[in-house]
């Protein structure tokens, strides 16, 4: 079994941090691997001063849906002062530390771009450096790290919560590469030590660690959301529901003008390799299309092995803009959410550029063609920062 961050910073390496006054980041996925939460095997220890927690995005406790701000509280369990990191400001500001030393985290990362706990990572490290404090994290499986690398490098211009630092779609980096990554390769700047796993090779999915599956947000619940999410997760920016709101979110994708066998079998003739589709019929208890009689499909992961989850997730896309005419881009701050999600503009044109005799995975290959730049540039600079 591997040993995470956090069992080694217990067992081994408890001298780092035992004559600090600690914060943590942190939330339900922060366990051992025996499902005892980080903050409390930090609490409990007698050597280790806790002090405050810090919560991101779904709040301290993961009871907090996506994208709903979070307040300040006091963690009923441990009575420990509750500083949100996705409230009125999502910044790690100098002042929330003034009396600690050394800054604590460890929660489970999905291996996508989008996910905005590796975000809550690169601002507590500014944070840190600003305050010149130090920040330790316990790193953990990228759970989906023997997918390729995909993607392009999000651009500067584009960047936002759900996209920055110039990471690629699917990065490969574990949360403790990702952490060296933000801070040198940006500048940052921070006193930063990552506590690495053991016995943990960069061809384990995660179902091959023996470690347990504690979800890192509520809409991921399984290994299986997060092997399509890469791709499924185009669909936040669209007015069809990606499944929030059922229990199989990004495996499930429809609206209610979709008819399921029709799409169903449009999508599986496109051979895609690892997948295959199925007629689905669903009502999401909330988010869009709610309690609404919503038809679609059910994508299946057959062979992960071989699944490309972003081919995938850009070719349901352009089927569905392609042969609904009522699909539509959710907008957002004066622009479009998929364009922050794909780090521009160039995926939705593409796909408005396309019509009913376009080929949905042609379309889906014309902008994945366009990362081969992006990805040879991006192999150069994440060889320095593997640990595994």
């Amino acid at each position: 079994m591997v040993r995470l961050g956090v069992e080694r910073l217990l067992d081994e390496r408890a001298d780092a941090v035992e004559d600090d006054r600690l914060g943590l980041i942190t939330n339900p996925s922060g366990t051992d691997s025996g499902l005892k939460t980080t903050i409390d095997l930090l609490d409990d220890r007698d050597s280790f001063d806790l002090r405050k927690l810090f919560g991101p995005e779904h709040g301290i406790r993961g009871d907090v849906q996506a994208g709903v701000k979070v307040g300040d509280s006091t963690d009923e369990r441990t009575g420990l002062p509750v500083k949100s990191l996705y409230g009125e400001q999502r910044q790690l500001r100098p002042e929330m530390v003034s009396e600690l030393d050394t800054i604590i985290y460890d929660m489970q990362d999905v291996g996508c771009r989008f996910y905005t706990l590796i975000y809550t990572l690169a601002y507590a490290l500014e944070g840190v450096a600003e305050a010149g404090k130090r920040m330790v994290v316990l790193d953990r499986p990228n759970p989906i790290a023997p997918l390729p690398v995909t993607g392009n490098r999000i651009d500067e211009s584009a960047t936002s919560f759900v996209g920055a630092y110039k990471l690629p779609i699917v990065h490969g980096l574990t949360v403790g590469e990702l952490a060296t990554y933000f801070n040198e390769e940006f500048d940052i700047g921070a006193t930063l030590e990552v506590v690495e796993m053991r016995e943990w090779s960069r061809s384990d999915w995660f179902s091959d660690t023996g470690l347990p599956w504690v979800y890192p947000s509520p809409n991921m619940p399984t290994l299986g959301t997060a092997t399509l999410y890469p791709g499924m997760g185009f669909f936040e920016g669209t007015n069809l529901s990606e499944g929030r709101g059922t229990t199989k979110p990004f495996e499930l994708v429809g609206a209610p003008w979709i008819d399921a066998d029709e799409w169903a079998a449009e999508l599986s003739a496109q051979d895609l390799d690892g997948v295959e589709f199925r007629p689905a019929y669903f009502s999401p208890t909330f988010s869009k299309h709610e309690r609404e009689n919503v038809t679609g499909v059910q994508v299946h992961v057959l062979d992960r092995d071989v699944v490309d989850p972003v081919l995938v997730g850009l070719t349901v896309l352009a089927s569905a803009f392609t042969t609904y005419d009522q699909c539509e881009w959710v907008e957002y701050d004066d622009g479009f959410f998929v364009d922050k999600l794909a780090g521009g503009s160039y995926l939705r044109e593409t796909i408005d550029a396309a019509d009913a005799t376009s080929e949905p995975r042609e379309v889906a290959a014309e902008i994945t063609g366009k990362w081969e730049d992006d990805l040879a540039e991006f192999a150069d600079v994440r060889g320095a920062y593997l640990r595994y």
